[in-house]
């Protein structure tokens, strides 16, 4: 297999083999297990921070000391696996944000990536000396060009990359409900939006700032697809979950397997925005008005309404990743139906990979996509 038609993605001075990123997924479904598998393979893996401690004995008690333990380790434990490019997404909506983007430093992780919210002031977090690169997670041009603004007037820097999320992507989403649907609002649109959003600053600075797709993409030609239209790489989440590497219970796996189309739904979060997610009896219990009782001994994310919700989210996502679904649910990109079987990361990195070549071949003959 040949790879050559595929160019390697360069954030900040670290250059991946492989242009795709595996996107950050939290409450522990992306640990050092599978972040150093991807890396190994020569893509971008990718440790979440979000609920990162939840193993930790006293996570319960002071979840901000667990989850900082815990990153420390699970960065340690992945560089002990992979010699490869290893992020860590860091939400900006996390109550002890700051101090995890510190610790991720002093780690010496590769990339930052931060995105639920605006990550405005992760340069200040970031000491002159750090290798570290710094990527925003945006789901609109607009956001692009006004974090890219504010890291340039007030710290001289651009990003080292931007990563846009379309409307398709799994977990909680940078997007009202009602444009979801939009096209308006796809990927294929923001991707370009982005790209012109940013050319002025690349044309001042005379930089390039990379842009990664994500949301939704599944295939080898949807890699093109992105490519193509100018992406410099792809970010995929969903499809690592069914590998045997992803650090999540074998049952939060068979649940991507065992759903359908029809059990892709979007759900109110407490953290007040639409998710999306795989259908199941704990949903349908709360749809129905059913609270599940709880205190909320985390207060994890700033935004969220644990006074008037039905259920802790980081609980009920905890126990997903566990495997008691029954008392918690799988957050699920729109195409987690799609999946068939467990297979490694690099049978996945492979599979993808040859479609690609098929793709690229296929194009080039005029056939279509």
């Amino acid at each position: 297999m040949t790879t050559a038609t595929l160019k390697p993605l360069t954030i900040g001075s670290f250059t991946a083999r492989i242009p795709i990123i595996q996107g950050g997924m939290g409450i522990g479904i992306s640990l050092s297990g599978l972040a150093s598998a991807v890396a190994n393979e020569g893509g971008i893996g990718v440790i979440a921070t979000a609920g990162i401690g939840m193993g930790e004995p006293d996570f319960f008690k002071n979840s901000f000391a667990a989850n900082l333990r815990a990153l420390r380790r699970e960065i340690r434990r992945a560089r002990e696996l992979s010699k490869g490019i290893l992020g860590v997404n860091i939400m900006v909506a996390l109550s002890d944000f700051p101090d995890l983007v510190r610790a991720a430093i002093e780690e010496g992780t590769d990339i930052i990536f931060s995105g639920a919210g605006l990550p405005l002031a992760l340069p200040q977090l970031a000491p002159p000396e750090s290798r570290t690169a710094l990527v925003p997670i945006v789901s609109s041009g607009r956001a692009a060009a006004l974090i890219t603004k504010k890291w340039t007037d007030k710290h001289g820097r651009l990003p080292d990359a931007i990563v846009v999320e379309g409307p398709k992507a799994g977990g909680h989403l940078g997007f009202k409900e009602e444009m979801l649907n939009d096209p308006a609002y796809s990927l294929d649109r923001l991707v370009p939006e982005v790209l012109f959003a940013l050319k002025p600053f690349e044309d001042t600075f005379g930089k390039r700032i990379p842009v990664i797709a994500a949301g939704g993409i599944h295939t080898g030609s949807d890699i093109l697809t992105f490519l193509r239209m100018g992406a410099a790489g792809v970010q995929m989440a969903t499809r690592f979950v069914t590998t045997f590497e992803c650090d999540a219970s074998l049952a939060f796996k068979e649940a991507y397997i065992a759903s359908t189309r029809e059990d892709i739904v979007i759900i109110k979060s407490p953290v007040g925005m639409p998710g999306r997610a795989i259908k199941n009896t704990f949903l349908e219990e709360v749809s129905q008005g059913k609270r599940k009782p709880f205190k909320c001994p985390y207060h994890c994310l700033k935004t969220c309404d644990y006074k008037n919700s039905p259920y802790c989210i980081t609980l009920a996502l905890m126990n997903a990743k566990r495997g008691n679904l029954s008392q918690g649910f799988a957050f699920a990109g729109e195409n987690a139906y799609r999946a068939d079987k467990i297979i490694s990361v690099r049978e996945l990195i492979e599979s993808l990979l040859r479609e690609y070549e098929e793709a690229a071949n296929a194009a080039e003959s005029g056939a279509p996509l």
